[in-house]
């Protein structure tokens, strides 16, 4: 037809080369084949004889990751949630104290059990039942009796083991505290408060530890005012810590108009924690100058150890109240 070209040549040899592809195939598999041998063999010589080295590969390592590091790699809340909840619940306070709860669970049971038994073996004792005659009434009796002396034993049983549990000092716990987030203002000071922990815990050790002649260089008592007044103030400062990640996460959700005032809110809880940073990092310093004195200035350590602790004790105290 004019005005039309004729594909049928063309046609022609495009069925041709797709007929041979087949053999072009092989081809470049024979070639190929001089240059990397199989898997398994060594490497096969060149056209010229020599052999041709195949080239490394390196290995592949297997990607091992466990259920909790799978869980900690994943920023999901409700995932954070979860092993938050499982970790509370394997700590070992924990544990203690549900032993506790169980132990005295099951010594009421037992107390139940042989007072109702007892008042079983009353009625019968005193006819109440209406029975009257002897043989009768040891039948009768009998099995209460036996019931108070059992229950009676497992409720004494229960009722040790429950004195053992609450006689039973756990260690503290060595697992580090949750810090807020990198980008959070509360990061930088409890980073800082957990190191101060650490430093004054060690602080404290010494100042208990008694000397040569088995006496301490400052009171047991003044120690142990100084570290329940520590743990005090430092649960204090987590909460206000707490409270600014709180307004940090609320002024991310708030829209642009909100988010100025929210900032200020920030930053005036951030200067009390600063403010309490500084009280618990005296109390730090009192505790090493206590430890660090000779023997003529034992007193003035012990008075600045003494009025550290009640300069942090009132800077915990507010710090409660505001929060």
């Amino acid at each position: 037809m004019a005005g039309k070209r004729d594909f049928s040549e063309f046609n022609a040899k495009l069925e041709k080369h797709i007929e041979r592809l087949p053999d072009y195939a092989q081809r470049a598999q024979e070639k190929l084949q001089k240059y990397l041998p199989p898997q398994g063999e060594g490497a096969k010589p060149s056209s010229s004889g020599r052999p041709v080295p195949r080239p490394p590969v390196a290995p592949r390592r297997p990607m091992k990751m466990n259920m909790s590091s799978a869980l900690s790699s994943v920023p999901i809340p409700v995932v954070n949630e979860v092993r938050t909840k499982w970790e509370a619940w394997n700590d070992p306070s924990a544990k203690h104290e549900r032993r506790k709860v169980r132990a005295s669970r099951v010594m009421t049971l037992w107390i139940v059990l042989t007072i109702l038994c007892g008042l079983y073996a009353a009625l019968v004792f005193t006819g109440a039942l209406g029975v009257f005659v002897a043989g009768a009434l040891v039948q009768k009796a009998i099995m209460p009796v036996l019931g108070v002396v059992l229950f009676g034993t497992l409720s004494v049983r229960s009722g040790a083991r429950l004195h053992q549990l609450k006689k039973v000092e756990l260690p503290a716990s060595t697992k580090p505290v949750p810090l807020p987030a990198a980008s959070s203002a509360a990061r930088e000071p409890m980073e800082r408060l957990a190191e101060s922990e650490a430093t004054l815990r060690e602080l404290l050790k010494q100042l208990s530890s008694p000397t040569t002649l088995g006496t301490t260089a400052i009171p047991e008592v003044s120690v142990a005012d100084a570290r329940a007044t520590a743990a005090e103030a430092a649960a204090a400062l987590r909460a206000l810590a707490e409270r600014i990640v709180a307004i940090e996460r609320a002024r991310n959700a708030s829209p642009a108009s909100e988010r100025v005032a929210l900032d200020q809110a920030i930053a005036t809880l951030r200067e009390q924690l600063d403010d309490g940073m500084h009280g618990f990092g005296l109390l730090v310093a009192a505790a090493g100058y206590a430890v660090g004195a000779s023997s003529g200035g034992l007193s003035a350590s012990k008075q600045a150890l003494t009025d550290a602790t009640d300069h942090l004790a009132g800077l915990a105290m507010a710090l409660r109240e505001l929060s």
